[in-house]
């Protein structure tokens, strides 16, 4: 059975949108510290602050159990919205387990959204909109922490050596045949002398990142290069990134890049990634666009293999979002291939409970149109110490030609794009 952990504000409100026309304001600069809600990419998306309603939840049905929450808040709410795009009016922001049968998902209602698209802003206030509420993007931005002073890192639930012994552990399985691929993740714990600012992590992440897509959702926020799944009316895309590369120097940076290319190793693992994707989804379209080779997306830190998959959901399929999420996920990307293996491996390997790391986090209007990624190149924010502590993740997928010291550096490398914003 479902369990429902936590309810808030379950009666809806009234919900108005106000459009803004075209402002410079970058959006994440509008934030308070307190309750920090984004999706943000290339200074376009959401972002929001407050809880006018939160759902936490798990259990084999969670996902089908916020569905229908969402749905009956819509059903209640009296929506005033002249901006009519996705995104506008109602939004549920969501950050969903990585294993939504044994850990909690978090869904929000925020009180203001401030959204941004094409070029357009506005503002969605639930409840009785005051002079304040309205007020923040009309005034100066927010000023984040700029220092948290120094810090401190400590291993997680294994220190390197013993994940590359992990590593070792899940390459002889897949050569006895008992999996094809698996993704196995380290933490990494940091304490610094201040509280950590959301907003200045944000920051950072969005501007050395500007093509991932930059998220906030109850504490845990980062910098994803990967689209699990973007419903716009009918219309279904994803971007799958699989094989990964570090980036170099000078020519070092080009045969790094070619390596890639060419590496039968990675494009393997890619395989798995997108035919997992493609076969969730086939049942749910009428036509659906994979590419025959991958492209390679180029990021400041490494370069992944990427896919963009794309796709029309039949018309008598009433599938929601948030239940193709369920469907797809996990992918091959976090989990591996098969999908039972795989999460079997991982519980036995991984030493650690991965809570919303790697699991789907996104959005989701009342027209059933938003967007979802994965929880990667993340942080959660414990809390702990008065804010002075996180969780750092970075995984990586494991097939038989996989080297344990080669997949330590690729975590090493995907941790490194986090610890730069904490350390800017």
């Amino acid at each position: 059975m479902t369990t429902a952990a936590a309810r808030t504000a379950t009666s809806a409100a009234a919900v108005t949108t106000t459009p803004l026309g075209a402002r410079r304001t970058p959006l994440l600069t509008l934030l308070p510290r307190d309750g920090a809600l984004a999706w943000v990419r290339r200074g376009e998306g959401l972002i929001g602050w407050g809880e006018a309603a939160r759902l936490e939840v798990s259990g084999p049905g969670a996902l089908a159990e916020a569905a229908d929450w969402w749905a009956q808040r819509c059903a209640g709410t009296e929506v005033h919205d002249p901006v009519g795009v996705p995104g506008s009016g109602p939004v549920l922001f969501a950050s969903v387990a990585f294993d939504p049968a044994e850990g909690t998902s978090v869904f929000v209602v925020p009180e203001v959204v401030v959204g941004r698209r094409d070029g357009c802003t506005w503002v969605t206030v639930t409840g009785d909109a005051d002079d304040e509420d309205l007020a923040v993007v009309e005034t100066s931005p927010q000023h984040a922490a700029t220092s948290i002073g120094r810090l401190a890192y400590a291993d997680g639930a294994l220190d390197p050596m013993a994940w590359c012994g992990a590593v070792a552990a899940a390459v002889a399985r897949i050569d006895a045949g008992e999996l094809d691929k698996v993704v196995l993740a380290r933490d990494l714990l940091v304490s610094a002398d201040r509280p950590l600012d959301p907003r200045r992590l944000l920051l950072r992440l969005a501007e050395r990142f500007p093509d991932t897509w930059t998220f906030a959702v109850d504490g845990l926020l980062g910098a994803t290069p990967e689209l699990l799944l973007r419903r716009t009316g009918r219309e279904l895309d994803a971007r799958v990134l699989a094989g990964t590369a570090p980036r170099g120097a000078g020519a070092e940076d080009d045969r790094l890049a070619v390596g890639l290319q060419t590496s039968v190793k990675d494009h393997a693992e890619h395989a798995y990634a997108v035919d997992s994707l493609a076969d969730a989804l086939r049942p749910f379209v009428d036509e659906l666009v994979v590419p025959e080779q991958p492209s390679v997306l180029t990021l400041p830190n490494v370069r992944h293999l990427a896919s963009d998959v794309r796709g029309r959901q039949r018309d008598d399929d009433a599938t929601g979002l948030l239940e193709l999420v369920g469907a797809v996920h996990p992918t091959a990307a976090v989990c591996g291939t098969p999908t039972a293996g795989a999460a079997r491996v991982i519980a036995e390997l991984e030493g650690m409970d991965r809570g919303r790391y790697a699991g789907p986090v996104g959005w989701l209007d009342a027209r059933g149109d938003g967007e979802f990624g994965l929880a990667l190149r993340c942080a959660q924010l414990t809390g702990a110490d008065g804010g002075r502590q996180a969780r750092l993740f970075a995984g990586c997928g494991i097939v038989a030609d996989s080297d344990p010291i080669a997949e330590l550096a690729e975590t090493q490398a995907k941790l490194a794009a986090f610890q730069a914003a904490l350390e800017d």
